[in-house]
């Protein structure tokens, strides 16, 4: 849901609504404004040019962006369950921790309990909402219900948001505060002033105090804050919204040290501003350092699209902590995709996102609807679309029943796959019981498919395979195996072990 500043004109309004890509009219997610700035639209990678160190924020994810490759021998941890040497896995768990969509239960849109029963069987376990203190109740029951953690957007008064916070986390219910959401789309009113194509410093001054505020309430300890999404992209003036904490000499009319955030916050909508269904498209969109068809971290948080601030030098971009609270692509209108191809295409995106840094990846939205249009994993009666069936399918694969139980360190699994083709990508993950799943997908959305050889390096005792568009039982089991042929083309399969 992009859309550039025009002059002397802001969209007022505190919802989240949402277009076809493509789509004339209302704020739509590929109506950035901004073309991609390799020639012929190409997407090219961002220059660092000008652009300062990052500054200070630790990493997320040691595997961003990276495809299967031996990790160095350093040996396992003494209790790590798998290989001594190999690629180094992550939690089954935490990967499943990252899978969220975006519900419209404070606009009356959404029913909390058929929205958590609908969340529960896809397995979706974080949710992002407006703030509304009316709502909160209706959160913590969804908690209850489906065990699902909220992102709760500020409804742009300090003080009312960190109430709201103190009481969703009192329940379990809370996984982060966030910032305003899109301010060059829905003005900013705070301290008496509104925000406007001309200046974001409402949008800053309310960003600074609410993390200052969150980070003062010892009923909040520990939670993160995200930032405003589009904001630093869109900034008309250098506020320094491209930043988590403003560094040194940034050149930003805001001083140096203001904090923002803990996480960047991105609406990198995966149908990008040209809605075509490419090959890697998913991979690409999750680029944190690509200029191209999408609004992700470079043109948000390394150069601005709007007037090409200078923020993290693109090197940076990759270890700096993320998310994406809104993407997604619609099944009908302008630029729609099938809900066969929708479907393949959000568990390719969940599994990329993570990959390559994003600590949580929102889907928009859980469940179609008549204004906002048909981007859902369900239907409006709450029926699973395809994208809803196979988000079930491949988290049941991956669930994790002794999660709760202390775990060993996640282990390696000695494994490559020679030759790895650019559209196929792979992602290591453990169960806490010590079983390995091995996630790899293709990336041929409209056409092709890749042949590749999984090899285990050492004969395995046993080996299966699943497929989540076809259900949740393997459909291969193997005994005594080495080498694991695939045909790959356009979404994941599951090798356990």
């Amino acid at each position: 849901m992009v859309r550039p500043l025009a002059a002397g004109v802001m969209l007022a309004g505190g919802i989240i609504a949402c277009a076809g890509c493509g789509s004339s009219g209302a704020a739509g997610p590929g109506d950035a404004g901004r073309g991609a700035s390799g020639p012929d639209g190409a997407a090219v990678r961002g220059d660092d040019a000008a652009i300062p160190d990052l500054d200070g924020s630790a990493g997320m994810n040691g595997f961003a962006g990276m495809d299967s490759s031996p990790a160095a021998d350093g040996g396992n941890d003494a209790n790590a369950v798998g290989d001594l040497t190999g690629v180094t896995a992550v939690s089954a768990d935490a990967f499943l921790g990252s899978i969220g969509a975006c519900t419209h239960v404070a606009q009356g849109i959404d029913a909390p309990m058929p929205s958590a029963t609908a969340l529960a069987f896809a397995g979706i376990r974080n949710i992002r909402d407006d703030g509304s203190a009316a709502h909160v109740s209706d959160w913590i029951a969804m908690h209850a219900s489906a065990g699902v953690r909220l992102s709760l957007l500020t409804n742009q008064d300090v003080a009312a948001t960190v109430s709201m916070a103190k009481e969703l986390n009192a329940a379990g219910a809370l996984l982060a505060v966030e910032g305003p959401n899109e301010p060059n789309n829905f003005a900013v009113t705070y301290e008496g002033e509104t925000s406007s194509s001309t200046t974001f410093v409402p949008v800053a001054h309310l960003q600074r105090d609410l993390y200052a505020a969150v980070k003062a309430e010892p009923a909040l300890a520990g939670v993160p804050v995200f930032h405003a999404s589009e904001a630093g992209g869109s900034e008309p003036d250098n506020v320094g919204l491209q930043f988590l904490t403003i560094p040194a000499d940034a050149g930003t009319t805001i001083e140096a040290g203001t904090r923002y955030a803990d996480y960047a916050n991105t609406h990198n909508y995966v149908c990008g501003h040209s809605s075509k269904l490419g090959d890697n498209v998913a991979w690409n969109a999750s680029d944190p350092t690509l200029n191209g068809d999408w609004d992700g971290p470079y043109v948000e948080y390394g150069r601005t699209w709007h007037e090409g601030f200078a923020g993290y030098a693109t090197r940076d971009l990759v270890a700096l902590p993320k998310v994406t609270t809104e993407t997604g692509w619609l099944t009908t209108g302008t630029g729609a995709i099938t809900e066969e191809q929708q479907g393949r295409l959000f568990l390719n995106l969940y599994l990329a996102a993570y990959k390559r840094g994003f600590a949580y990846t929102f889907i928009y939205m859980l469940r179609d609807d008549p204004n906002q249009g048909d981007w859902g994993l369900f239907d409006t009666s709450y029926k699973a679309k395809i994208s809803g069936t196979y988000l079930h399918n491949l988290t049941t694969v991956l669930a994790d029943a002794a999660a709760s139980t202390p775990a060993n360190p996640p282990g390696k699994l000695d494994y490559t796959i020679a030759n790895e083709p650019p559209t196929v990508h792979d992602l290591l993950l453990q169960k806490s019981t010590g079983t390995f799943e091995l996630v790899v997908w293709d990336e041929h959305p409209s056409s092709g498919s890749d042949s590749i050889t999984v090899d285990l390096t050492t004969s395995r005792a046993r080996v299966k395979v699943y497929d989540p568009t076809t259900g949740t039982v393997p459909t291969q089991t193997l005994a005594q195996v080495v080498l694991v042929p695939l045909t790959l083309t356009d979404h994941p399969v599951v090798i356990e072990l």
